[in-house]
């Protein structure tokens, strides 16, 4: 089955300034998983025009989808539409279905629909309109690119509005276990020795950090500082492959003398 891509693009400069924290990244990148389609690239911009259209061009023709969060507001420095038209090389103007959308939602509201609300109807020629249930201003799609919100519930909301558009590939299973207390280090060998045994799946080791006050002598000594344990992941397009591999590393988990404990991790 044809592999399916996509890439993110977050914007903003509060994002890059640590005054908020990216939530959407993490929520596509499990929507995305659901649906049979890789996010193998992330990037984090400013609000900037030339940034912004650099970064998605330079990923549209890689990926099969581009997502853009942020920058699609009233305000001055909401400029993702814009760098969008650019990046088609497309007039900006108003869209008709996007204006009958804020004028319906500011109505209902007893609100007017000011010269900056309105701005928000401005969009690049020919663009699609994602839907949005949470506060009237519409994202687009256009050609493999899909602008979305940076507030996170709608962001989600509009994920929920392009379902059909999204055709997925090959399904990735995930088959996970977790050893508290043994170092990541200590079981280093033997996942060399199963992936190398077994084509056609991954095997990805996350360490579990505990605090340095830890009560637990066994965690805070287990040899790769404080460590709490660790959690090793199997990723296969066949379930089947995923299973195996986890069972392999299960094994030399209990060879060492922890006992596994099993979840899911994408």
């Amino acid at each position: 089955m044809t592999l399916v891509t996509a890439a993110i693009v977050a914007i903003g400069d509060e994002l890059l300034s640590g005054r908020t924290r990216d939530a959407n990244i993490h929520y596509l990148a499990g929507w995305l998983t659901e649906r049979g389609v890789r996010l193998e690239e992330v990037r984090i911009i400013p609000d900037d025009h030339q940034t912004i259209v650099s970064a998605i061009n330079g990923l549209r023709g890689k990926h099969s989808y581009v997502f853009t969060s942020g920058g699609i507001g009233p305000t001055h420095d909401d400029i993702t539409f814009e760098a969008v038209a650019a990046c088609f090389g497309v007039a900006l103007k108003e869209h008709p279905g996007a204006r009958a959308m804020l004028d319906s939602w500011y109505a209902a509201k007893n609100l007017p629909v000011t010269p900056e609300r309105a701005r928000m109807a401005m969009m690049p020629d020919g663009a699609r309109l994602i839907q949005n249930s949470q506060s009237g201003a519409p994202g687009i799609i256009i050609d493999n690119v899909f602008v979305m919100a940076g507030v996170p519930r709608i962001f989600q909301a509009m994920t929920g509005a392009i379902e059909e558009e999204i055709k997925g590939g090959a399904k990735l299973y995930s088959k996970a276990v977790t050893a508290r207390g043994l170092a990541e280090s200590a079981l280093a060998r033997q996942l060399v020795d199963i992936q190398a045994a077994l084509k056609g799946v991954t095997l990805g080791s996350y360490p579990i950090d505990v605090p340095a006050s830890d009560p637990d002598g066994k965690s805070r000594n287990a040899g790769d500082g404080d460590i709490g344990g660790v959690t090793i992941v199997a990723r296969s397009e066949h379930e089947a492959l995923a299973q195996t591999a986890i069972d392999s590393v299960v094994a030399a988990m209990r060879a060492l003398g922890f006992e596994p404990e099993f979840g899911d991790r994408r």
